[in-house]
């Protein structure tokens, strides 16, 4: 989880929403990866779809093998999970709960559902502070740009005067 903080922090840095993700097996690193959906374009690009695509490529598989586990600064969504699904992860562990989308606990538990074919051990809140906080942190530091941008904005505002 350690490296998946470290990834978090380097998209933060990037401007992304810091989320990071490593896939593990057999103690290696498989894949990894931070979210880049503005930086690449791609509104897939969540950590744990770069994570999964990275692994895939080095497996030269689209499964993964058992007992693989996805380390995750944030809970996955629903399209995250869905992709973990049809890779076979075997678990995942994420460090704090996401409550507007998370789909293991949050809104939702996609990994007790019985229709599909897979299950999906889940562990939550390992360095869930850590991972809290570094998300607060790039939040309100995002606020404060945006109200720095809009009062310099306004500021400057060439409009004329309509009382001339």
């Amino acid at each position: 989880m350690q490296q998946a903080l470290q990834l978090a922090s380097e998209g933060a840095a990037a401007g992304e929403v810091p989320v990071g993700a490593v896939l593990v097996h057999d103690g290696a690193v498989i894949g990894q990866g931070f979210n880049a959906p503005i930086s690449l374009s791609d509104a897939t690009a969540h950590a744990e779809i770069v994570a999964l695509r990275q692994a895939c490529q080095y497996l030269n598989n689209y499964r993964m093998p058992p007992n693989t586990t996805l380390y995750v600064t944030l809970e996955p969504c629903t399209m995250c999970m869905g992709a973990l699904i049809h890779a076979r992860v075997g678990r995942v562990v994420f460090a704090t709960y996401e409550p507007r989308a998370g789909m293991l606990g949050s809104q939702m538990n996609l990994a007790q559902q019985s229709f599909y074919n897979h299950r999906i051990a889940v562990q939550s809140g390992l360095y869930q502070t850590k991972s809290a906080t570094l998300l607060q942190s790039f939040f309100r530091a995002r606020r404060q740009a945006n109200k720095k941008h809009k009062t310099v904005n306004n500021s400057q505002c060439a409009c004329p005067n309509i009382n001339a």
